[in-house]
């Protein structure tokens, strides 16, 4: 009998949460993760990702669960010094975390690719998942704002998304290319799901290698989508503000609508049961539940649920 194996497109703490779930009603080895790097910077002279350590800490249990990022109880005495010594510190980086990225930077100046560092920090958490980065290439989301353009990391934390948002942009979009392992997890797995996470700064920049949404057309597996929307808002992140900005939508069916090329079905939150039609006038078949991920339950079942699409 062939192994079904699952390929998941993932980024930030929505993606972290649902893959929590997916992870307890499906075996893990059988799972691959393509995580959004878009997001990544260079913070006192390190090299940090912040998804892939999202979705790493979080599958091997030891994340902050309250604030969805960073290592529960870890300590933040190395920021605290480097603040003394003038640095400014407005992105947070506890002692234990620090270590990721050590490591991370140091593998990279010894000509390891990203890919390569990834699954062998993976392995060190003992997880049984395949955590992969969606390029090696250097891609940065840049957000445009009324207040001049910034860095992702800087809009949402530093500036905590009060700028207005005028466009964004993917600096490497031309010249980056999928890791060959994110190719081969599209083509050959049984099913794919798009996890509830950013349509525009998270999945939308994976979209946006060159590559991949050709693949994700391509592929004989079913494809199902996540909405990160629920009643016209999201439960975490800049979602709505960069979709406001860009002047879309703020619903389940725009978010469906950026899929629409490659998607089979889509699953919406209860209280957006209206939208249901509106979805399927896109040939896509719709699915209306509870989306909501409060509990461990709650995310195995939203899980099942998309697993039962594929």
């Amino acid at each position: 009998m062939t192994t079904r194996k699952i390929t998941c497109l993932a980024g930030g703490v929505g993606a972290a949460r649902f893959l929590q779930g997916l992870a307890r009603v499906f075996p893990e080895e059988n799972i691959t993760v393509v995580v959004n790097t878009g997001d990544d910077i260079e913070l006192y002279g390190l090299h940090v990702s912040p998804d892939i350590d999202i979705v790493t800490y979080t599958l091997a249990g030891i994340v902050n669960e309250e604030k969805g990022w960073g290592i529960k109880n870890d300590t933040f005495h190395c920021l605290a010094t480097l603040q003394r010594y003038g640095y400014e510190t407005w992105f947070n980086i506890g002692d234990r975390d620090l270590a990721t990225h050590l490591y991370r930077t140091e593998q990279l100046k010894k000509g390891c690719t990203l890919s390569q560092i990834t699954i062998k920090l993976a392995q060190a958490h003992a997880l049984k998942e395949t955590i992969l980065p969606m390029t090696n290439y250097k891609f940065e989301t840049r957000i445009v704002t009324d207040k001049g353009e910034m860095h992702f990391q800087e809009y949402m934390v530093k500036h905590g998304m009060q700028d207005n948002v005028v466009s964004v942009r993917f600096d490497g979009a031309e010249s980056a290319k999928p890791c060959q392992e994110v190719l081969s997890a599209i083509s050959g797995a049984s099913g794919i799901i798009v996890c509830p996470s950013n349509p525009i700064v998270s999945i939308g920049t994976i979209l946006s290698v060159k590559g991949v949404r050709k693949a994700l057309r391509e592929t004989r597996a079913k494809v199902v989508a996540i909405s990160p929307i629920i009643a016209g808002t999201v439960v975490k992140g800049p979602a709505e503000k960069l979709m406001r900005g860009l002047d879309i939508e703020v619903s389940a069916f725009s978010v469906a609508n950026l899929y629409k090329d490659f998607l089979d079905a889509f699953i919406l939150d209860i209280v957006d049961k209206e939208q249901k039609e509106r979805v399927e006038t896109l040939g896509i078949k719709a699915v209306v539940m509870n989306t909501l991920m409060k509990t461990i339950e709650d995310k195995k079942r939203l899980a099942e649920i998309a697993l039962s699409c594929l």
